[in-house]
């Protein structure tokens, strides 16, 4: 069978994830509404969440790492006095409790769940458990054994008290943190059980709603140029980095994979340093910037 041709197409989309969707959806939809060749998703969203789901088309797939291992931000509704298996509105309860704490009792433990966090994965999770994912052998009735990991939070407030039981919270974390286990984990510590009932994720790594599209919007658009227009540039991801221009022959040199010598360039301040390397405005490659050298990490060819 011969295989359909598609588009070469190079950018970020960001898509205001909605709930009930898996992110691979999200891919799969956004390839085939924009007729692309290549593409794919930086930093998991479960169906359950919403919010900032970056996909990167051609090019761009290259600097899913970068954005992967960005900080996160997230708000989230905690809903105390059950538990669910899955510790969200998906799953089924298994526990329940009357205690319900005051405004002052959580801001309390707030502090305890800052920095250097050890979390245990929720078992409904995409982890996989020798070979399987986990939440598959939870489906299946198994308890899989999953092994804590420490992750970051730098910041984690109380926004508001939505009613007698439910908190509003936004969070500033680390790749890999679970805000399930998170919410989970504040309820046990103030001598309750919790489960969220809403999870929306605002910033992934420099994106943030800002730069989202309804994913229904860029349905409802008739022609493709005007999906295509929602496209930012490949280097927007980079855009919390330093760049340097760089001259034709090195732009060259770099695209092939070769390092260039650093003297003709300002880049004292930016020894041991990434930076975004450009020629003509056009993206060149990401490089590592030494004493002696301008080494090439990533290289692109548009």
């Amino acid at each position: 069978m011969k295989r359909t041709k598609h588009k070469n197409i190079n950018g970020w989309l960001i898509i205001d994830k909605p709930a009930g969707m898996g992110s691979t959806d999200v891919v799969n939809q956004t390839r085939r509404l924009l007729d692309a060749n290549k593409n794919g998703h930086a930093g998991t969203l479960d169906p359950f969440a919403t919010g900032v789901l970056p996909v990167a088309f051609g090019e761009a797939t290259k600097l899913i790492p970068y954005i992967t291992d960005g900080s996160k931000e997230y708000e989230f509704t905690l809903k105390f006095g059950t538990a669910t298996n899955t510790d969200d509105t998906e799953g089924e309860v298994i526990a329940r409790s009357d205690i319900i704490p005051s405004t002052e009792q959580v801001l309390s433990v707030l502090p305890q769940f800052t920095g250097t966090v050890t979390q245990i994965p929720p078992a409904y999770s995409a982890i996989k458990i020798n070979g399987e994912r986990a939440y598959k052998l939870a489906r299946k009735g198994k308890t899989p054994d999953m092994p804590p990991r420490q992750v970051e939070i730098y910041k984690l407030e109380l926004l508001n008290r939505l009613s007698a039981d439910s908190f509003y919270f936004r969070v500033c974390c680390s790749k890999g943190t679970y805000i399930r286990s998170l919410g989970r984990d504040i309820a046990l510590k103030l001598g309750t059980y919790g489960h969220l009932q809403a999870l929306r994720r605002t910033k992934c790594a420099v994106f943030t709603l800002a730069d989202t599209i309804l994913l229904e919007n860029l349905k409802n658009m008739v022609y493709e140029e005007e999906r295509l227009s929602k496209l930012l540039p490949v280097e927007t991801s980079l855009r919390d980095i330093a760049v340097i221009a760089v001259s034709e022959e090195d732009a060259v040199k770099l695209r092939q994979g070769q390092s260039v010598s650093p003297k003709t360039y300002e880049v004292k301040s930016l020894i041991g340093k990434t930076a975004a390397a450009m020629c003509r405005d056009c993206l060149t490659a990401v490089v590592k910037i030494e004493p002696e050298r301008i080494s090439p990490i990533r290289v692109f060819n548009f």
